[in-house]
């Protein structure tokens, strides 16, 4: 989350981190809410609720959050959108191969936290369908390298994503 809205440069990470580590008692986790708290990352418009939101097929927050990154292109950089959706479906297509669900935060990679998102994706999204969306991303993510598509915003970019997975 910190790398999404600071960026790559390690000495403004590390700094945040330093922040942190004075504000938060040691061997407490820290959490999204005290990244938001402390470094002001707004909750509401970042690639993990849009994640969220597409999971749980809110069309209306998607694209609310979409249209924020769209005016925003330099802070929400497409190619991390594109990359966090396509690590998304691709988990959830494993997740739905599991034949044991309990098995899902070893298999996947993730905190079991964060099952619960992958569960209500699943319900709306079968496999079949999370395959059509895998290539669709793929497609977008060649367009937005200029293939197939010349000079096509991001705002388009983000408007043609999202089509292909509501649809």
């Amino acid at each position: 989350m910190l790398g999404e809205f600071i960026g790559t440069d390690l000495s403004k990470i590390n700094n945040e981190l330093e922040k942190l580590q004075l504000i938060v008692p040691v061997g407490t986790e820290i959490s999204p809410e005290i990244i938001e708290e402390n470094i002001g990352i707004s909750k509401d418009f970042n690639n993990f609720e849009l994640q969220k939101a597409i999971g749980e097929r809110n069309i209306k927050k998607a694209y609310h959050i979409a249209n924020h990154f769209a005016q925003n292109p330099k802070n929400h950089p497409l190619v991390m959108t594109v990359a966090l959706l396509y690590s998304f479906f691709n988990k959830l297509l494993k997740y739905h191969a599991l034949p044991d669900p309990s098995a899902a935060p070893k298999v996947l990679g993730v905190n079991p936290y964060f099952i619960r998102d992958y569960q209500t994706a699943a319900r709306n999204y079968p496999m079949k369908r999370v395959s059509a969306i895998i290539k669709g991303i793929r497609k977008v993510d060649m367009k937005s390298k200029g293939v197939g598509a010349h000079n096509m915003s991001q705002a388009d970019l983000l408007k043609e994503l999202l089509i292909t997975i509501f649809d």
